[in-house]
């Protein structure tokens, strides 16, 4: 590798950039999911009901599904790695106030504000087009991309050890203290972006497009307490429909839309968000599953009796797959195209599921179907951002992939509610769900899978490359 010196002056090797940005995306991965296994503990500590609890994901959800887009507008528009700064700004601000809470509407009001930090990965994707050379941008595209599901995953892993060493507020105190590092590298080390979009942000849109993710969101969430045949689940639903039509035909007609719908309307673009949804909603129902399953006594004839740590082991082959296969996938794509990948990673991980849906009794067949998962993702996940980055110009990548990101979110929000749905169908006498709930459970995740499967068969065969605008020269390997 050349020395560091042999860039300009004013400019960082691109390995310097990226290990910058990765490590604030690890960061953003791990608060998304430390929570999860830590909502009983919050709770109880803070004499909250299962509603105001269940508000720590749906608000946070809310917030990163608006903002992500808007954010990543932002950094098109005065450029990303100055919008960068402010987005991990406000996340470490939003991550110290959870730190600090004692209540639970402080606790709530947090999230919110860590939701924002979303944006870390649009912005991440445009830095990575607009100064990595061209050999080198789709495989640190794919890093960026994979660690979502690395941290994700790495965060239900050590959300044990670290309630059981310490309580709820270390969950945020550890990121944290990455975050400040990684803002502080970011503003020494990351260069700002050449590559400029002037405009304006539609702020109309951002309003139309909270007014529908709102209700559909709020429906999601509480199908677990209210179950999908209620009719307030319906009826929030369909209220989000009606304002998406609205949001769509706004879109339409807007001078600078937050969402240009003609963009949307890319094949290369809708096939890969359909994937996006997809995959994640098989993702996230496994971290609701694997734990649930493993986590209940032996009594049941197929539960495993662990506690929240060690239920957290039997995600880690995902977790170390991800880290192992997303490089892979990566180099692989510079080769024969990110299609094939992304198509192998959604077939893949309907293998895995369908195998934990037939076989789930013995840990070693957790451990198997954990790590085909995570081989199945990893090659997803590193896929995704490159295929929407090959589909439109350098000055939409950062609303583009933003809203890549978003369906990720809303697939596996949609994903774990199915999943903790299904379970509470099943629970019978003894209070734990049935072994036919688990398999139903996974059969559903499995289905979802082989869809995404489906839609990236629908994916353009030929990509055409990633497009950069010009960019100053750097140092390459």
């Amino acid at each position: 590798m050349d020395d560091i010196t042999a860039a300009p002056p004013d400019r960082q090797h691109y390995g310097v950039t990226f290990a910058v940005l990765a490590i604030a995306g690890v960061a953003y991965s791990l608060l998304q999911s430390t929570v999860a296994p830590a909502l009983p503990d919050i709770q109880e500590e803070l004499h909250a009901s299962s509603t105001a609890t269940a508000w720590l994901f749906t608000g946070y959800l809310l917030s990163a599904s608006v903002l992500t887009p808007i954010i990543g507008r932002l950094g098109d528009m005065f450029g990303k790695e100055r919008i960068l700064v402010w987005t991990l700004a406000g996340l470490c601000g939003g991550t110290l106030l959870a730190a600090l809470a004692n209540s639970i509407p402080l606790l709530i009001a947090a999230r919110i504000v860590q939701g924002g930090g979303g944006a870390i990965f649009p912005l991440a994707f445009g830095i990575i087009r607009d100064e990595f050379p061209r050999e080198k941008a789709g495989q640190g595209i794919a890093l960026i991309s994979a660690i979502l599901g690395i941290g994700g995953g790495l965060g239900i892993i050590l959300a044990g050890p670290i309630i059981s060493a310490f309580d709820f507020h270390w969950l945020f105190w550890f990121p944290l203290i990455v975050l400040v590092i990684s803002l502080v590298a970011t503003i020494k080390f990351v260069p700002e972006s050449p590559v400029k979009s002037p405009g304006e942000v539609d702020w109309s849109g951002a309003a139309l497009l909270t007014a529908w993710l709102v209700p559909l969101l709020i429906g999601v969430s509480q199908t677990s307490e209210w179950g999908w045949g209620d009719a307030r689940v319906w009826g929030l639903v369909a209220i989000s429909a009606v304002l998406l039509a609205v949001w769509i035909r706004f879109e339409h007609r807007a001078r600078e839309p937050l969402v240009d719908m003609a963009m949307m309307r890319i094949r290369g673009v809708w096939t890969v968000n359909a994937a996006a949804f997809l995959v994640g909603a098989g993702m996230y129902s496994s971290f609701i599953l694997v734990p649930q399953l493993t986590e209940l006594p032996t009594s049941t004839g197929f539960g495993f009796g662990s506690s929240v740590t060690g239920a957290g082991l039997f995600l880690l082959p995902a977790t170390v797959m991800m880290m192992l296969v997303s490089p892979i996938g990566g180099s692989l794509a510079t080769k024969t195209g990110s299609r094939p990948i992304l198509l192998a990673g959604c077939l893949i991980t309907t293998v895995s599921f369908t195998l934990l849906a037939v076989a789930h009794t013995h840990a070693f067949e957790i451990y198997v179907g954990t790590a085909l998962m995570g081989t199945g993702i990893g090659f997803a996940f590193a896929s995704l951002a490159n295929l929407i980055v090959e589909a439109v110009p350098p000055e939409e990548t950062g609303v583009a992939t933003g809203m890549n990101t978003v369906m990720r979110s809303l697939g596996g929000s949609l994903g774990a509610q199915i999943g903790a749905s299904v379970l509470a169908g099943t629970v019978v006498a003894s209070g734990f769900p049935t072994e036919s709930g688990f398999t139903l459970a996974f059969l559903i995740s499995a289905g979802a899978c082989l869809l995404a499967a489906g839609a990236s068969l629908a994916v353009p065969h030929r990509p055409r490359g990633l497009r950069r605008a010009a960019a100053p020269a750097m140092a390459t390997e």
